[in-house]
């Protein structure tokens, strides 16, 4: 039985947890706390990672940084990865990355190919990181804005009257369902060669933020939301860009969710 060790046992980490013991594997995993049945483990711990016992097929990192600046993404992001490729130097290795490191502006579509030299501090550390898996052979997952069962906030920000349009809303977003990162994480898993070094857009369909906005006020019966005073300053930077998912459908995945409207209804009632 294959193993794997979920690094980072949180949100997305439940949803990985599920897909791969349905997929037979056997699953271990590890977050700071020790909770939920995980291993104790403080990734920015060498000590600590060199103390985890051997014997996976699969490391799959999708720790958090708990909401942190640039220190916190180096202890969890640049410091765990390195920490843990030097324990397990022979294991097939992925990383869950950010679309935030294209740092388009132009709401031109973006592919693994484009650009990707970030200007916020923090997707920079997220750039290093993925430029250390993959000289170690590893896999970069960029995943867009994460949501799933009781987690969407611009769907609640909506609801809640909070919600602005920035300008006239032409900012481009772009989401993923956590049960759509899963199946994705699965296919790479178990492709008949693993595809060391390569990097993967994980996404649904890119949408205006006027649209997002408007496709739910009218479901949901609420007021569109007014237009924002002033420069809104993004901790990963304030770009937008309609990032292609083209590479990864071309293996076969095909996301469940891949409109913001069946998303956040997903969301709301997961």
């Amino acid at each position: 039985m294959a193993r794997v060790l979920i690094a980072g046992y949180g949100f997305l980490g439940r949803a990985l947890e599920s897909k791969f013991e349905a997929g037979g594997w056997q699953v271990s995993k590890l977050n700071r706390s020790g909770t939920d049945g995980a291993i104790a483990c403080d990734l920015s711990s060498a000590d600590d990672v060199a103390a985890l016992p051997d014997g996976y097929d699969l490391i799959i990192h999708c720790a958090a940084s708990g909401g942190g600046g640039e220190e916190s993404y180096r202890k969890v992001y640049l410091e765990g990865c390195r920490s843990l490729l030097r324990r397990y130097p022979n294991t097939r290795f992925i990383f869950t990355s950010s679309t935030s490191v294209y740092p388009q502006e132009d709401h031109s579509i973006v592919s693994e190919s484009s650009e990707a030299n970030p200007t916020s501090p923090t997707a920079q550390v997220l750039r290093e990181t993925e430029q250390l898996v993959l000289q170690a052979g590893g896999v970069v997952a960029r995943l867009s804005g994460l949501y799933g069962p009781g987690r969407c906030h611009v769907l609640k920000s909506v609801l809640s009257g909070e919600a602005r349009i920035d300008g006239r809303g032409e900012r481009i977003m772009n989401f993923v369902h956590r049960d759509d990162v899963a199946d994705a994480m699965i296919l790479l898993a178990t492709m008949e060669s693993f595809p060391s070094g390569e990097i993967y857009n994980i996404t649904a369909e890119p949408v205006s933020q006027h649209d997002c906005f408007f496709a739910l006020s009218e479901h949901f019966a609420v007021p569109m939301p007014e237009q924002r005073q002033g420069e809104v300053k993004r901790k990963r930077g304030n770009s937008s860009k309609r990032v292609s998912n083209s590479k990864l459908k071309s293996l076969g995945w095909q996301p469940t969710h891949q409109d913001f409207l069946s998303l956040a209804l997903a969301c709301q009632t997961g």
